[in-house]
């Protein structure tokens, strides 16, 4: 029998294998949080097919999402970044994320850390959603906007309300699969 998935997914292998294996998948992990804030930062007026294309050739060019060495990334390794055709050659995309592996590594000094940060806005805990249809998900919500307003606070850019819902779907602070999707059981947060 033929799985249900999200009907998003359905229109490129890449965008299933994503679905699949990776987005609403609840992370806890630092450095994939920073990597995929990074890359949703990139993906602004794109299709996140787009970067998921380019997601190996990013990691090649900011070394693997290093914030350690990305926050030392100086105008050479800017100029190095533009003139790289697998990623997305924007100035400002690129800037910002050097920005916000500084802003990253400011937050783990000052004895906090992203990934504390963010599951601080939901107590810890998955907001599961029961959406029927697709046209049911919104683009922002409150909580995309409030942590938006903090992590502009903390200095991170390209982290708008859009982005940060996107940011928080994919990395499973929102369970938003559909209620038929065989993905929506197993991302489910499990209870602690």
């Amino acid at each position: 029998m033929e799985k249900i998935r999200c009907p998003w997914c359905l229109t490129s292998k890449e965008y299933t294998v994503y679905h699949d294996k990776e987005w609403g998948k609840p992370l806890k992990d630092n450095k994939k949080l920073f990597e995929f804030l990074i890359l949703d930062g990139a993906q602004a007026g794109l299709s996140w097919l787009t970067i998921l294309k380019k997601r190996e050739s990013y990691r090649l060019a900011f070394d693997n999402f290093d914030p350690e060495k990305i926050a030392r990334y100086t105008e050479r390794d800017v100029k190095r970044l533009l003139g790289d055709s697998g990623i997305i050659r924007n100035r400002l995309k690129i800037n910002s994320a050097i920005g916000n592996a500084r802003a990253f590594l400011n937050l783990r000094d000052a004895g906090n850390d992203l990934s504390k940060w963010l599951w601080n806005w939901t107590d810890g805990r998955q907001i599961v959603n029961r959406w029927k249809k697709i046209e049911e998900i919104p683009a922002s919500t409150d909580l995309s906007e409030n942590i938006s307003k903090g992590l502009k606070k903390l200095g991170f850019n390209f982290v708008g309300p859009t982005i940060i819902y996107a940011f928080l779907q994919a990395a499973g602070f929102v369970n938003d699969h559909l209620i038929d999707c065989f993905r929506y059981e197993e991302c489910k947060m499990k209870a602690r």
